[in-house]
């Protein structure tokens, strides 16, 4: 990193690198000693506001060229997002035989959208960081509908499902929060430019006070049935990169838009999931979208970090073409 970076591009840079290694360590200790946290439940729906307003001032409409660019890449990449990810979350909870309440939870989670840090791991994997971008807007601006239809058809015959109070939720929660960060980045430019180094730091200390809280509430919960949950928690989310990957590879996308559709499609708002059934169901509904919001960013830049020692094989085939082409001395 360069010396003459400026101090809050060095600050969320640090934030972002050591993202998981903060979510881990938080979820942990929430386990084991959840009291002080437990009013942080009360804060939940407006962090995850802040959380999305933040998401709201990164966006410009230069993020949305992909689209005309690639519009093959992000169809298919918003598509997987709720086709692949809802189906895997009832096949694994009804073949684990999940209570009706973690259920709910694991397709909560599956008809979320995409994960708020999964733009960072996309460009750590050398994929396609503008695709990945427009699939997590896309995506979000679409949850007010999807999510709680998803949710209504796979999981309402197994509890009530309030899908007009989850459209609510997910308005004020998601959708106006990230429009007014749209707004604001128009009506002050200077402004904001001038904070959009430290929106990752904000992001990171938001995620983080999101799992205390949710983590501190089910933390009875987790170290009872804790194992069984981690498990359809970790397999929903290997699924997720899996399934994705071989969606984009199976319609001949890119190796750069592979990865990111990937990435995309496992890694969800598990936040967003917790926060909904909180507010929607039980405490023990929003365990999955706390073991998920740890795990996700855990095994997303695990899979980062490998993509990463890998050039893709559009970047490969650039280096042999510019070989071929050099002179000969």
């Amino acid at each position: 990193m360069p010396k003459s970076a400026p101090f809050g591009e060095r600050i969320g840079r640090f934030a972002g690198t050591w993202f998981p290694v903060v979510v881990l360590i938080a979820g942990a200790i929430a386990l084991f000693a959840p009291q002080p946290f437990l009013p942080l439940g009360a804060m939940i729906n407006p962090l995850l506001g802040i959380i999305m307003l933040g998401m709201g001032l990164t966006l410009q409409p230069v993020d949305f060229k992909v689209i005309a660019k690639k519009p093959k890449a992000f169809v298919i990449g918003v598509i997987a997002q709720y086709v692949i990810m809802p189906l895997v979350a009832i096949g694994l909870a009804t073949a684990f035989q999940l209570p009706p309440a973690l259920l709910v939870g694991v397709v909560l989670v599956g008809s979320a959208p995409g994960g708020t840090s999964s733009n960072v791991m996309v460009y750590l994997a050398k994929g396609d960081t503008a695709l990945s971008v427009a699939m997590t807007t896309a995506s979000t601006l679409l949850a007010p509908v999807l999510t709680p239809l998803l949710v209504l058809w796979l999981a309402g015959s197994y509890l009530p499902v309030d899908a007009w109070g989850l459209f609510q939720s997910i308005i004020f929660i998601v959708l106006l929060p990230v429009i007014a960060g749209v707004v604001l980045r128009m009506l002050l430019p200077k402004v904001v430019t001038a904070i959009l180094p430290w929106l990752p730091l904000v992001s990171v200390a938001g995620i983080t006070l999101v799992i205390l809280a949710v983590v501190a509430a089910s933390a009875a919960t987790i170290l009872s049935v804790g194992l069984l949950v981690a498990l359809v928690v970790i397999l929903h989310n290997g699924f997720g990169y899996g399934l994705g990957f071989l969606a984009a590879k199976s319609v001949g996308l890119d190796s750069s838009a592979q990865r990111a559709v990937a990435i995309e499609v496992g890694m969800q708002n598990s936040g967003l999931a917790a926060g909904l059934a909180k507010t929607h169901f039980t405490p023990e509904a929003a365990l999955p979208g706390a073991i998920f919001s740890v795990w996700h960013n855990v095994s997303g830049a695990l899979l980062a970090s490998f993509w990463s020692r890998r050039p893709t094989k559009d970047a490969q085939q650039q280096v042999t073409e510019a070989t071929e082409d050099a002179p000969v001395s």
